[in-house]
Order: structure tokens, then sequence, then C-alpha cells
């Protein structure tokens, strides 16, 4: 079974770094891929891969060593990362709500409010939201007290499972990480939910039911990608210590982890055809490349 699952998530893993990284290569060298939409989707591209780097390569090597150990420092390391692009995943989201919404509302100023400069900021601000709350939380999480077993029941570190195997008053580290876990969520949620009522007002002014049908269509990709993100990661970790089962909480780990960036490529390029078309023009470039070098003259 071990090796089944090996197998399984190889060929999962394989599929995030390759979609991720086609989607990551055309936004940055076909010109006209070169909008602010694309510039976040790219960087949720990145997110999905540091995330997938961050515990896959651990779960390999659970699955095919008999000794499943992670030494105290990896396991601090691997947590800040989970954290921190848990984050930066959580805040780019909403910065994507935001860019569709002066899309549909603002056309006539979309240039100017989604300007270099500011998805620049913008995507500096998702991936730097959280360092703060990753470097005090860890720092502090990993100076508690432990003692007893240190059996982590999972296939890697998070905070509910290595909170279970510190002996000391987790009370107030559970208030204030709830406190901050509701804020990363809260304000990007509510920059989607804020942006998504706008477009729909937006969307109802369109006379043609063509004109509102395309409008939805632009952000049906973004809410499939928000709802996999939110109803997974939030059962979690809104609830540091919650009752559900073991396995229950492996699978649904399982589902941000693997799934879940596996299936964001796969969902915009089924749903955008300029993603698709820059792929074949890209796949045409190489083939016409690898046509002219098997042709080249010979002396």
């Amino acid at each position: 079974m071990q090796f089944l699952f090996f197998t399984l998530i190889s060929i999962t893993f394989l599929t995030i770094l390759i979609g991720n990284s086609l989607i990551a290569v055309i936004t940055t060298t076909d010109p006209l891929l070169h909008a602010p939409g694309y510039y976040f989707l790219k960087n949720l591209a990145l997110t999905e891969i540091c995330y997938s780097l961050t515990i896959v390569p651990k779960i390999h090597v659970i699955l095919l060593v008999e000794r499943k150990i992670i030494s105290f420092t990896a396991c601090a390391l691997q947590l800040n990362r989970v954290i921190l692009f848990v984050t930066c995943e959580s805040f780019l989201l909403g910065a994507m709500a935001y860019d569709r919404q002066a899309a549909i509302c603002h056309p006539l100023h979309y240039a100017t409010m989604m300007n270099r400069d500011c998805c620049f900021k913008m995507a500096i601000g998702s991936w730097l939201s959280g360092v703060p709350v990753t470097l005090g939380f860890t720092t502090w999480l990993f100076t508690l007290p432990f003692c007893g077993t240190n059996m982590v029941d999972h296939f890697f570190c998070d905070v509910p499972l290595v909170l279970k195997l510190v002996c000391a008053d987790t009370a107030l580290f559970e208030l204030l990480i709830f406190i901050a876990i509701v804020i990363i969520v809260l304000i990007p949620f509510s920059l989607i939910a804020l942006s998504y009522l706008r477009i729909v007002h937006a969307v109802r002014q369109i006379p043609s039911a063509m004109g509102q049908r395309r409008a939805f269509s632009t952000c049906a990709a973004h809410l499939v990608v928000v709802t996999l993100f939110y109803s997974t990661s939030g059962i979690i970790h809104l609830r540091p210590k919650s009752s559900l089962s073991s396995s229950m909480k492996k699978m649904v780990s399982l589902s941000y982890i693997i799934v879940t960036p596996m299936l964001n490529p796969i969902i915009y390029n089924l749903r955008n055809q300029e993603v698709k078309q820059s792929l074949r023009r890209c796949i045409d470039k190489w083939f016409l490349r690898k046509r002219a070098a098997g042709f080249s003259p010979s002396k």
C-alpha cells in the first residue's frame, strides 16, 4: 500500500510541478498574457509549487524508509513554510478578486487602477503578509515544553498536531492563533465577497444575456479555486484542536496539499482560451525550432 501511495502521490506531484510551471512560464514569456490577472495567476502558481515542495518530498521519504522520523528543526521549518504559503495564497485570491472587480465594474479605468506598480505591491504584500505570523507563532510554539510522546499522527507537521505534543497550558496560544487565522482568512475573504457583490451588481446592468454570461465566465475559475481553498484549509486551521478524527484530518489535509494545487492549473486552463492559445503557440514554436534544427543545411 505504501508503494501504491508513493506512486499516486508522485504522479500528482509531477502534475502539480508541470502544470503550475507551465502557467508561470507562459504568463512570463508571452507578451499577450502580461495583464494583471495573469500576473496574479503566475504568483498563485508559484505559491502552489512552493507549498507542494514544502511537504510532498518528505511524504515520499516517509513512504519509502523504515524509520519515519523528522527532526525538531525540520518540523519547525516545515510548519513555518506551511503557514507562510497558506497565508500568501489567501491574500493572492483576494487580490485576484479585486482585479476581476476592477475589470468588470470599471473597464475604462482598469489600466489605471491595476497598473504595474499596483500589481507589484499587491503581489509583494501577499508574499510578505504571512511573515510576521509565521515567525511569531512558530518561534513561540517550538519554545514551549514538549514531553511524553513525540509521535506526530500525520504525514507533515501542522499546528493542531504539534500543539497536542505540548505539555503546558496552550489556551493563550490557541486564542491568539485563532485570532490571527481569522484575520488572515477574514480580510481576503471579505474582499472577495465585496468584490463579487459589486461584480454581480455590475453584471446585472448588462442588457444582453450573452454579455452577462461572458462576464461571469471570467470569474468562474477564480470562484472554483476560492471554494476549494477555503472549504478545505479552513476546516483544519480555524479549529486547532477540533474533534475531527485523525483519518479525516489527513484526508482533508491531503486535499489542499495535493489535490487543490493539481486542480488549479487545470481549472484555469480549461476555462481560459487565452492561456490555451498561448500554450499552443509555445508548443508550435518548440516544434518549429526542432524542425529547423533537424533540417539545418550541412557544409
